[in-house]
């Protein structure tokens, strides 16, 4: 998502839920994007340095990226003592569980960049299918 240029709207802490056994939380370092939410590990550089001859795919693979395509909706869950709890659920089915302290707002701002994401998709989207049928209706020329 930064590959293609997409500028932070937010960036913070989060505390993701994990998936194992004993559920702990796990600290994430997070940027909201325009196309959806990056989770880094909050040890992992932002940028991979010059001086480590490490392979390409090593950086990225710890990095974690939620993007609004496979997104269907933000769940807030519960407000209880200082944090706000809430789930991301995907496309195919997966709830990821985060809290953040209430006043950061991460939930309010992970589901107004969705819903700008899918408008913007509903948009291209019309103007496709409306280009594509005045092609289809336009008058082709005696050739």
């Amino acid at each position: 998502m930064l590959e293609s240029g997409c500028k932070a709207v937010k960036e913070g802490m989060l505390e993701k839920r994990s998936d194992g056994l004993l559920q702990l939380w796990k600290k994430k370092r997070c940027i909201l994007t325009e196309e959806g939410l990056l989770l880094i590990p909050p040890k992992h550089p932002p940028q991979p340095q010059q001086q480590q001859p490490a392979p390409p795919a090593e950086p990225t693979a710890k990095i974690k990226e939620l993007h609004f395509s496979n997104m269907k909706t933000v769940d807030c869950v519960e407000r209880k003592g200082k944090y706000v709890y809430f789930t991301v659920v995907m496309a195919e089915g997966k709830e990821i569980d985060f809290r953040c302290a209430q006043e950061q707002g991460w939930n309010a701002a992970i589901t107004l960049q969705m819903v700008q994401y899918k408008n913007r998709q509903a948009i291209l989207a019309v103007r496709s299918t409306r280009q594509k049928q005045q092609h289809l209706a336009a008058p082709h020329g005696p050739r």
